[in-house]
């Protein structure tokens, strides 16, 4: 009753798996090399260049403009939280002085 009981092994053959061997027909003429990467794809030309500049030039005004509304948001928060915590002290000290007179 206390023993445990363990399942039995599986029994079944593993499957294997054997590519069969492709022929390779011998070709007269080697095939063109193609270019690797991006290079083949785009021609470099001035313009190519500009494009890029430009585009690079508009990431960075466009994270910049991020990163400056992010700190103005911090800016306006802090603004509002010190004026609010101004005005709630002097509620409080109002509160204080009425409470004393009576």
């Amino acid at each position: 009753m206390f023993k445990p009981q363990y399942p039995r092994p599986d029994t079944y053959p593993p499957a294997t798996i054997r590519p069969t061997p492709v022929p390779v027909e011998p070709s007269a003429a080697a095939p063109a090399k193609t270019p690797a990467g991006l290079g083949g794809l785009v021609q470099s030309s001035p313009g190519t260049a500009l494009a890029l500049a430009a585009g690079g030039v508009a990431g960075v005004l466009a994270l910049a403009s991020v990163a400056v509304s992010l700190l103005l948001a911090v800016a306006v928060t802090a603004v509002a939280l010190s004026v609010s915590s101004v005005v709630l002290l002097f509620l409080v000290r109002a509160l204080r002085q009425e409470f004393k007179s009576r």
